[in-house]
């Protein structure tokens, strides 16, 4: 897939799916913008792939620190074509009655908040440009419930809510939006699930994981036309139909 000059924006792109994904349009022929809290991680990275990506610390939490970062990527490269809204957190892993009220909260902010502050800053320049794609980094924790993830199942649930209406309000002004569900994904986020042992995903071995670099190829090819039927919806990478139209199959 070529993607040529386009400007992309990922966010927790210090690690996992973020950096893969990062990587993965750098080599297609993108200008990258790196933008999560870990300062030191995605300066690291930027290094690492060169004039084409630079490296923004930023808290998507906060409104204004996302609409700063969206500046300094438009400065660097040119106006933002595509925001892939990654970062996420999964805490606190517990049951409901016994959850640390601070935690969860900070979760919503992240994932919830974080989604939507991304999405608010993006989308005026996009609808005056007439053209942009954003894709949310979902999960099945958006569909159905997980025994000790109610922060998470909650934001994930509401951010997929966030996806179907900015493509009510914003497809028939050129926008695509859409989410991409991975399934279970190798990376340190799992690594914390095994360890707490509370359902059945934590009981999963590593080898059932699959590699960052399928989502990250995925959220390339979800930036192509062939992925339009699904916009204002969640692709999820556990369909075999999807596998094979990325090229993992």
């Amino acid at each position: 897939m070529d993607m040529t000059g386009k400007v992309v924006l990922i966010t927790g792109a210090s690690r996992g799916i973020g950096a893969a994904a990062a990587r993965e349009f750098v080599a297609a022929g993108g200008k990258v913008a790196l933008v999560a809290r870990s300062a030191g991680a995605i300066e690291a990275l930027a290094d690492d792939l060169g004039d084409a990506a630079i490296a923004v610390p930023c808290d998507v939490s906060d409104y204004g620190s996302v609409v700063d970062a969206i500046g300094k990527t438009e400065t660097a490269f040119g106006p933002l074509e595509v925001l892939i809204g990654n970062a996420g957190l999964l805490d606190p892993i517990s049951h409901l009655a016994d959850a640390d009220p601070d935690a969860w909260g900070t979760t919503i902010d992240v994932n919830l908040k974080g989604v939507f502050n991304g999405m608010r800053a993006a989308m005026p320049g996009m609808i005056d440009r007439g053209a942009g794609t954003i894709i949310t980094v979902s999960s099945g924790a958006a569909h159905g419930p997980v025994e000790g993830w109610s922060s998470y199942c909650a934001s994930k649930a509401g951010a997929y809510m966030l996806t179907r209406c900015a493509d009510k309000e914003s497809r028939d002004k050129g926008l695509r939006i859409l989410g991409l569900s991975p399934g279970t994904v190798a990376t340190d986020m799992q690594r914390n699930i095994k360890a707490s042992g509370i359902n059945p995903v934590s009981q999963l071995e590593w080898s059932d994981h699959i590699p960052p670099e399928w989502p990250a190829k995925a959220l390339m090819w979800m930036c192509t036309s062939d992925a339009n039927s699904y916009l204002g919806d969640d692709i999820s990478l556990r369909d075999e139909d999807i596998r094979r139209a990325v090229g993992l199959i």
